[in-house]
């Protein structure tokens, strides 16, 4: 199970940190993502890490401004986002894929969080 947590409402410009956090197996063997969806859209990829932390993949709209990281120990994935735009606001969904390796593929994650809520007002 995933559980997302770390959304809010913040200013164009604030940071919000999101927690992903795994319980009944452990997340050192999957490839983890955060991916989102706006009303009315797709859910898209937003940022994705492999099993180790050592590659990462970022979404060309949050390059520089996002930043993933995994704490295998504690069993959580990060997304650490700063200088947020209106059109960063979605709902913020991790998955997880049974994979070393990432995907950009949103249909190769198996396991998924149940989503958290980002509003950021201009």
């Amino acid at each position: 199970q995933l559980q997302a947590c770390g959304g809010g409402l913040v200013q164009a410009g604030g940071s919000l940190r999101l927690s992903c956090a795994a319980s009944g197996r452990t997340i050192s063997n999957y490839a983890m993502g955060w991916f989102r969806q706006a009303p009315g859209k797709e859910r898209d990829i937003v940022s994705a890490i492999n099993w180790s932390g050592g590659s990462t993949y970022y979404a060309d709209s949050v390059k520089g401004r996002f930043t993933i990281s995994r704490d295998n120990a504690k069993n959580t994935v990060y997304l650490q986002m700063n200088s947020l735009k209106p059109e960063d606001t979605a709902v913020y969904y991790c998955a997880a894929a049974r994979s070393g390796s990432y995907y950009i593929d949103t249909l190769r994650y198996e396991y998924w969080g149940q989503g958290t809520e980002v509003t950021v007002s201009s």
